[in-house]
């Protein structure tokens, strides 16, 4: 009923950038916090950085200062600028929205995309 349909992923050289998005399509009445979370081979998903729907964001201390999340809500769109990486970058990226329907309002469903794959060559 809801889907999250990221791209942007690929392969890059240390110090060079990638753009991830994602967008959410299906039954969505409100979009409330959307995020990115990333696995590393052989570690636990982590958050990298997360927006709320009045546009404040919060970021882990690994990435702050090179990545930047923003959020286009006419479109649904979650987006991840990623600068200066680093090959401790490495990982699958997975894109997560807490979604409202029109039935479930206020209350909200967390949503994961597929996840894209991003790979620092050093």
């Amino acid at each position: 009923q809801v889907q999250l349909v990221e791209s942007g992923g690929g392969l890059v050289q240390a110090g060079g950038s990638l753009r991830l998005s994602c967008t959410a399509s299906g039954r969505i009445f409100v979009i409330n916090d959307m995020g990115w979370y990333r696995q590393a081979p052989g570690k636990q998903r982590e958050l990298v950085a997360r927006i709320t729907d009045d546009d404040r964001t919060n970021y882990s201390d690994s990435v702050k200062g090179r990545f930047t999340i923003s959020r286009d809500n006419a479109k649904n769109t979650v987006y991840l600028q990623m600068n200066s990486m680093e090959p401790e970058d490495t990982a699958i990226y997975y894109c997560n929205a807490k979604i409202a329907s029109h039935t479930t309002w206020p209350g909200a469903s967390d949503y994961w995309g597929q996840g894209t794959q991003v790979t620092v060559s050093s």
